[in-house]
């Protein structure tokens, strides 16, 4: 009897670990630079650094999102 996953399973498990991972690391980087740097927070006016984290934001999500799409369109 063989040890170990069958390979559709573990196939699908890695698309989950991988959507969790690089959902989290996308999370982490903009709660990082959003809210523990401050470039999320428009205090007296607009800046520049806020328009950049702004634009990064969407950008970065777009990104992992055609990356989610990708991944389970396999």
């Amino acid at each position: 009897m063989p040890q170990g996953m069958e390979p559709e399973a573990k196939k699908y498990l890695f698309k989950v670990l991988n959507s969790l991972c690089f959902g989290l690391l996308w999370l982490t980087l903009n709660v990082l630079g959003g809210l523990y740097w401050g470039y999320a927070i428009i205090e007296d006016r607009l800046s520049i650094f806020n328009i950049l984290f702004f634009t990064w934001f969407v950008l970065s999500l777009v990104a992992l999102l055609y990356y989610y799409y990708r991944l389970w369109k396999k």
